[in-house]
């Protein structure tokens, strides 16, 4: 795919929606740091629903120490692999409290040495709460990019690091949210939605559906 292509997507993508914006509901850098590390392997449906009780009750990282873990367990058991997660949560809230003064970090290294926190993850919060031009690879994203032919990778890194390289400079600090939404919503998995695609046009997908 050239330059031109990937202008045009992009600017078909942003004419469709002017401010993306993460599905994950959150006030603060913390909040959302959080949301991510529960989003892993679970839907950003199921984690707002056991986050709108949780925040209410403990949104800081002191407050979450304060719950312990069996308390932070029964807000978010709902969510895929919650006993994993909220060690990791616990973990990562002792060291923002003793470390950070309760903040979080606005660096990749420092995000990604708290536990649960992968190269995804500090790529969402670094992108979406420190407005830092990062691109954070899911599965929606790795598909949309090797379907469409505008980053092609065999690993979620490769396509990252294509993407960070190929996508033009104006388009790159809201990428990755227009393509996670186009990949949720109609470039999906099974049976991409072609015919109501808006960049059909410019896609280089070879086996285009008509619906």
């Amino acid at each position: 795919m050239n330059r031109d292509k990937r202008i045009a997507i992009f600017e078909l993508l942003k004419n469709d929606n002017q401010n993306p914006q993460t599905e994950l509901n959150y006030t603060s850098p913390f909040e959302l740091l959080i949301s991510v590390i529960l989003s892993a392997q679970a839907t950003d449906v199921g984690v707002n629903k056991a986050t709108a009780k949780l925040y209410p009750a403990a949104n800081t990282p002191q407050a979450i120490l304060d719950l312990g873990i069996d308390g932070l367990k029964n807000y978010i058991r709902t969510i895929g692999l919650f006993n994993t997660k909220a060690e990791n949560i616990i973990k990562t809230c002792d060291i923002l409290v003793r470390e950070y003064g309760g903040q979080v970090p606005s660096s990749r290294k420092e995000l990604e040495a708290l536990p649960g926190v992968g190269r995804k993850t500090a790529n969402v919060v670094l992108n979406t709460a420190f407005g830092q031009p990062t691109i954070a690879v899911d599965t929606h994203i790795f598909r949309v990019s090797n379907r469409t032919g505008i980053a092609k990778g065999k690993t979620v890194r490769e396509v990252e690091d294509r993407l960070l390289r190929l996508v033009p400079a104006q388009y790159k600090q809201d990428a990755h949210h227009w393509l996670i939404l186009h990949g949720r919503y109609t470039c999906i998995a099974r049976k991409p939605r072609c015919g109501s695609c808006i960049i059909y046009d410019f896609c280089e997908y070879r086996s285009k559906t008509e619906t």
